[in-house]
């Protein structure tokens, strides 16, 4: 089972998705010829660092409004997720948690990390087993990883999720209609 398809399992319509903004930066610009790719390169990565919701969707639409005129197939990209490209500022979060998690580096870090410890195992027995040797890699691995940036945060986080989800209503913290 995926990530995602686990956590909508367990959360349904309750759950957050915050999409990592590089990995949809490259997959927007790589449908475009060569020339486009540094400008739009900077004009996404100067949307995603808007400070609030707002600012930074107007940014996007800007955007994709740009891309119409380019390729379509980049347009659908960017369309495609692209509410839970702002998720941490729909928060109002952004500028505390962004630097650690509007991109997928610390969890593909920890990753990394566990394929290195488990990478040369060839046989497992069972997934129980497979399971076992994924926490004890976690487990020696901890000490060597630090807190992500803003960490102090996270308590707010949980917060205005809990919020939400009892308002049921996403746009009571982002002032967005």
């Amino acid at each position: 089972m995926g990530l995602r398809k686990g956590i909508e399992e367990i959360f349904g319509d309750k759950a957050f998705y915050q999409r990592c903004q590089w990995h949809k930066r490259e997959n927007v610009v790589s449908h475009l010829p060569e020339k486009y790719r540094d400008s739009f390169r900077k004009k996404m990565q100067a949307a995603y660092e808007k400070q609030n919701y707002v600012t930074a969707k107007r940014s996007l639409l800007v955007n994709e409004r740009e891309l119409k005129w380019i390729n379509e197939s980049a347009v659908r990209s960017l369309q495609e997720g692209l509410e839970e490209l702002l998720t941490l500022h729909r928060l109002n979060l952004f500028a505390k948690l962004g630097t650690s998690l509007k991109t997928t580096n610390a969890i593909e870090n920890v990753n990394r990390l566990i394929e290195n410890v488990i990478g040369k195992v060839c046989v497992w027995g069972n997934s129980n087993q497979r399971q076992r040797w994924v926490a004890s890699a976690a487990l020696e691995l901890q000490p060597r990883l630090r807190k992500i940036k803003g960490h102090q945060f996270l308590i707010e986080l949980r917060s205005k999720m809990r919020q939400i989800t009892r308002n049921e209503d996403f746009n009571v913290l982002a002032g967005a209609a």
